[in-house]
């Protein structure tokens, strides 16, 4: 079966989507690298196929990309502008055309399909990077985590639809409490904080914040840290779900 074939899926509609991590106190987000002679570089995304519902379709293409499963999933934006169309990765799939119809990855039909315009239904996603193992398609070079703030220029509107996730995530991120979804299982008061100050790109104090997620009531204080320090060991605490 080939990757792209044009009869299996939902018409002009894609899904893209935005998985944040979080490492090294940075806010990080998956890209991969178009494998074609120009770089391009895009969000991870696919197609709905007849039978999904949408919300399946991006759980599908999320355990696709990450290998994970039941991870923090929402749609957030509709992306359709009129010039919504993938005019560099076109031009770029024209000198591959014969290399990938022979691998049977496209065939002439799917490089025309390719070429149109799509509506394309932004999901912005949340992964505990530890434990995340991205997987390249075939139309990959690479696949890898960048910092937010020093992401490649991306094709068509990807680094708008980042722009908007980001906004999203900050609006939802107490209303929903999702933060802790970027961290391991345990974590310290201060790796809640540098998450907030790396989502927000900005500092905190360190009293007021911690009064404000101890206020919040949903962690589980558990035994401090061992760290080997003569200075006192922080707590450890978890979410309660």
């Amino acid at each position: 079966m080939k990757l792209f074939d044009e009869e299996s899926f939902m018409h002009q509609l894609s899904i893209d989507c935005v998985i944040f991590g979080y490492k090294d106190a940075e806010l990080k987000v998956l890209i991969s690298r178009i494998n074609m002679k120009q770089s391009f570089w895009a969000l991870p995304g696919g197609f709905i196929r007849h039978e999904e519902g949408i919300d399946q379709a991006a759980k599908r293409i999320l355990e696709e990309r990450t290998g994970l499963k039941d991870i923090y999933l929402e749609q957030y934006h509709v992306f359709g502008e009129p010039n919504r169309i993938n005019h560099e990765v076109f031009k770029g799939l024209t000198t591959l055309r014969e290399e990938w119809v022979n691998k049977g990855i496209l065939d002439e039909s799917g490089i025309q399909w390719l070429a149109k315009r799509f509506v394309s239904i932004g999901y912005y996603a949340l992964v505990d990077i530890n434990t995340t193992h991205p997987q390249k398609s075939e139309l990959d070079d690479s696949v890898d985590w960048y910092n937010v703030k020093e992401l490649p220029t991306m094709i068509m509107d990807h680094n708008d639809m980042v722009a908007q996730a980001l906004e999203t995530l900050r609006l939802n991120l107490d209303r929903k409490l999702i933060a802790f979804n970027l961290l391991p299982e345990t974590f310290t008061m201060r790796e809640v904080q540098e998450l907030y100050e790396a989502i927000f790109d900005q500092p905190f104090a360190r009293n007021n914040f911690q009064k404000k997620i101890l206020d919040m009531n949903v962690l589980e204080r558990l035994e401090k840290k061992f760290t080997g320090a003569a200075n006192k060991a922080p707590y450890l605490y978890r979410f309660q779900k």
